[in-house]
């Protein structure tokens, strides 16, 4: 592959985004996990892992949601 100065650019701009995003999610899923899980334990996970987690989150704020409950 070859790339010129600009593509390269936009590839690592890319990469940090990604980066980013993924740190973004692997925090949330600690913080509601309250403490359940370690910011290295998140870090270990495989990318099913963190669906399955974050279905598991997303259903239990439409469960809070709906009863009323605080979760916060």
């Amino acid at each position: 592959m070859s790339l010129d100065l600009e593509e390269i650019n936009q590839l690592v701009l890319d990469m940090e985004n990604d980066s980013k995003a993924l740190k973004d999610e692997l925090y949330k899923i600690c913080w509601f996990m309250r403490g359940g899980v370690t910011i290295s334990e998140a870090y270990n996970m495989d990318i099913d892992d963190r669906k399955i987690i974050g279905n598991i989150i997303e259903s239990n704020l439409e469960t809070t949601q709906k009863s009323g409950m605080p979760f916060f």
